[in-house]
């Protein structure tokens, strides 16, 4: 008989779950790493490769319009993250728009030389900037202190503030409209990296006046393993941005093959090369499953979902030291704790139909997607979690093995 909770009654997403490819016996916490498989992809991509591919061949750019796709799956997005239609492209890795984006940011602002960000940044946006500032060598100086202390850390040297809103470890959040309004008053524009937050809870880029952000397709908007990434440019500066990587695809008219480059106007002038057309279908037809979701609602589901999440693990698991802020209105849509032997542990939950993952050196993750989690999977996986704590079951030299991805 189907285990069963109370507060999975009258669940309005409940339905959802079936728009999912869902492994038999995984109770699936890691979908803030790779999102699960929408089962309509498929035959998206069957569709996509044997028709369009298959028999229009070259025919396809303009026949199925593949040309448009960064702007037709940008527009998907924007409606998740508070954008307004024509500023979000869906284009390249969330490291290659974290340097467009950033160039383009202190190019703007070419008389300062600070980029503030924190040490709960992804360590690949912390890279590029650290990489970019050597690269054109004017001086520029990558600031890193404490995400408490960002607040009070941006002053009137700084360019750019740099930072993701909910932290990839602990699923710390920051105040998106808040600093930006900081930030503005100090001068400076602010880039949001919304890798753990698109699809996970509600995003107002245009309330918060962002100027920039980036994300990531593969995570909370399911669109595949390295699936492509998006990029926002505020209405305000897309007509004056310099973009930093000047391909023929973000030229004002790439098919005149002119030798000379002269920028596309609004978003479409951040779009570098071709589209990969078959990773960006695959987004695509994953993005329709948020079609009819309401994104409050979708919240307010994660929420409860991890609330009842904290309580179970805190009362049956002590070993486990919590990692995330107590408040949910401080974190995203996830849950981490910190256990010595983290690693192993989180192999020894895999092994036995867990899913979530490990992140150095100590911090164990779980990722709750709302549209295919229900309360009943929370609390048989702390069933789990408590059966292999109690019986160190972990403790296994299988388990303590570290494979090349974590």
């Amino acid at each position: 008989m189907p285990v069963t909770h109370p507060l999975d009654e009258n669940d309005p997403l409940a339905a959802k779950k079936t728009a999912f490819s869902l492994p038999e016996g995984v109770i699936y916490l890691d979908g803030n790493s790779l999102g699960v498989l929408p089962a309509h992809v498929p035959d998206r991509m069957q569709q996509v490769i044997k028709k369009e591919w298959g028999e229009s061949l070259i025919r396809g750019w303009n026949d199925h319009d593949w040309i448009d796709l960064p702007q037709r799956v940008g527009d998907k997005i924007a409606r998740l993250i508070g954008a307004q239609p024509g500023t979000v492209i869906a284009a390249d890795s969330t490291s290659i728009n974290v340097f467009k984006v950033l160039a383009a940011a202190l190019a703007l602002r070419p008389e300062r030389k600070v980029i503030l960000s924190d040490n709960g940044n992804f360590p690949t946006d912390l890279y590029v900037a650290s990489g970019l500032k050597d690269l054109l060598d004017q001086g520029h100086e990558l600031r890193i202190v404490a995400p408490e202390e960002v607040e009070a850390a941006i002053g009137d040297d700084l360019a750019v503030l740099m930072l993701t809103e909910v932290d990839y470890k602990t699923g710390r959040k920051h105040d998106m409209k808040a600093l930006t309004a900081k930030a503005h008053g100090a001068g400076a524009l602010a880039i949001w990296d919304l890798a753990h937050s698109a699809g996970a809870l509600p995003v107002d880029l245009a309330g918060a006046k962002a100027d920039f952000a980036v994300g990531c397709g593969y995570k909370y908007l399911n669109g595949g393993p390295g699936a492509p990434a998006f990029l926002y440019v505020g209405p305000e500066h897309q007509d004056n941005v310099r973009p930093p990587l000047t391909g023929w695809m973000g030229h004002e008219a790439p098919f005149a093959f002119d030798l000379d480059y002269r920028p596309d106007t609004g978003i479409g002038r951040m779009r570098v090369g071709t589209p990969p057309v078959l990773s960006l279908s695959a987004l695509d037809a994953a993005l329709d499953i948020f079609d009819d979701v309401d994104m409050t609602v979708l919240r307010r589901k994660s929420v409860s979902l991890c609330e009842l999440f904290l309580s179970e693990v805190e009362a049956r698991c002590p070993e486990l030291v919590l990692a995330s802020p107590r408040d949910p209105e401080r974190r995203g849509s996830q849950i981490s704790f910190r256990f010595d032997n983290g690693y192993a542990l989180m192999q020894a939950l895999i092994a036995h139909g867990v899913i979530g993952d490990f992140r150095a050196p100590d911090t164990v993750r779980f990722g709750f997607t709302p549209l295919y989690l229900s309360h009943a999977d929370v609390v048989r996986a702390v069933d789990i979690l408590e059966t292999i704590l109690t019986g160190r079951l972990w403790d296994r030299n299988e388990f303590k093995t570290k494979q090349k991805v974590t």
